[in-house]
């Protein structure tokens, strides 16, 4: 991999503390900047006589709600030439599964390409077709193996490499925070677009963080990759913390709180209950017909640390159960630094087996591509509890905690 020409990185020097469930008048203080507002602010010298495309959606935004490309488009001293749209689109006009297409975009007259669903060849060629020099990636992910923007902006790194375009990653927090690696690891006889490489189901990285793990660790053959880092960001730190505007990086991610729960509780997308698509607290409202309050009891029994459940009811106006009045728990975080998303999910999916008789997969065994193998499933058809759940993955999350230790950027 070819040196860095002007490699803006730097480390956060706090250690890691608990969170607290507000911002605390120090972190408020304490000014975050994205990687964006630092490239900025060195006068794009990273991409002096580039022509710059960049991959990005509507969280690619500065600190007071302006899009980086309508900033960038505006400013002499960057020559941006391209946009590319992941799921969803560039502008975020598309729902779950769709994608934009390649459309000028009205605002600034830029040529606009769709990379949803494409990768390898087919996206280099792209990449070449737009006559672009570097490419930039910034986008807010939420933490999550399965999100797929992370994989997004793995697609985009192989095919910048055969392409020979330089790759420059712009950096976000966590909004989850980038404290621990937690839930089963992905097998790569499972890898999809939720999961192409083996990552730990929450990962507790930035996208930085993963373009270099990627890069080192996953890629045949390595892009020259620069990682433009925050200053100011604490590995303990949650989203309200960095004082950015929040934008839902996808339409069921309407806030902070849903990714906080999202990497245990999208498991449901794999059964045939409703993940709460359709509500307006998706991720955190789970259901179905038949089911009653012996859920929320069940599931409260356990007392699993920072989290309490509520027995719910609710009408889904999309997706599954649309339109009919379904039972469930909605789930309230009421100590997020002590909560375990991940293991809360799969005391969900146990407790949910015991106490309704209409519990079932999906036909196509999609949670097992959500968890990364067949074991998650199977462990619990046999059975299991929770605790036996999560110690079946604690072998191949230890080999990945040691790999991730080398690609953190933060304290």
């Amino acid at each position: 991999m070819r040196p860095s020409r002007r490699a803006v990185i730097t480390t956060a020097t706090a250690a890691a503390v608990s969170a607290p469930s507000t911002a605390s008048a120090a972190q408020r203080r304490r000014r975050l900047r994205t990687g964006f507002e630092r490239l900025a602010l060195d006068g794009y010298s990273l991409l002096d006589g580039e022509k710059v495309g960049i991959v990005t959606n509507p969280t690619g935004i500065t600190r007071d709600a302006r899009h980086i490309v309508d900033v960038m488009h505006a400013d002499a001293r960057v020559d941006l030439t391209a946009v590319f749209g992941p799921e969803h689109g560039f502008r975020g006009t598309a729902q779950a599964g769709g994608s934009e297409g390649r459309y000028d975009d009205p605002a600034t007259g830029l040529p606009v390409y769709d990379t949803y669903l494409k990768s390898g060849r087919a996206l280099a060629d792209i990449f070449t077709a737009s006559g672009v020099d570097t490419v930039v990636f910034d986008i807010q992910d939420v933490g999550a193996r399965f999100y797929t923007y992370i994989w997004t902006l793995y697609d985009c790194m192989e095919a910048a490499q055969l392409a020979g375009k330089r790759f420059v990653v712009l950096d976000r927090p966590n909004p989850v925070t980038g404290r621990a690696a937690l839930g089963p690891v992905l097998h790569k006889e499972f890898a999809t677009f939720v999961g192409r490489q083996p990552v730990s189901q929450a990962h507790g990285m930035t996208v930085a963080e993963l373009a270099r793990l990627f890069n080192e660790e996953f890629l045949t053959e390595a892009v020259p990759l620069e990682t433009v880092t925050m200053s100011g960001w604490k590995r303990s730190d949650f989203y309200d913390a960095s004082g950015l505007p929040w934008v839902p990086p996808s339409p069921n991610m309407p806030t902070p709180e849903t990714a906080l729960v999202y990497s245990g509780t999208c498991l449901f997308e794999g059964t045939n209950l409703s993940e709460g698509r359709g509500t307006t607290r998706p991720f955190e409202l789970l259901g179905a017909e038949g089911v009653d309050r012996r859920w929320a009891a069940a599931a409260n029994e356990l007392a699993l640390p920072g989290v309490r459940f509520r027995e719910a009811y609710f009408a889904p106006t999309f997706s599954k159960y649309q339109g009919k009045t379904i039972g469930g728990v909605q789930v309230h975080v009421h100590d997020r630094a002590a909560f375990d998303p991940v293991r809360t999910g799969i005391a969900l999916l146990v407790t949910a087996k015991q106490v309704w008789s209409g519990f079932a997969w999906r036909p196509d065994n999609w949670i097992d591509k959500l968890t990364g193998s067949t074991r998650v499933r199977t462990m619990i058809d046999a059975g299991a509890d929770t605790d036996a759940v999560v110690a079946g993955w604690q072998e191949d999350l230890a080999a990945f905690r040691r790999t991730r230790r080398k690609y953190l950027l933060y304290r």
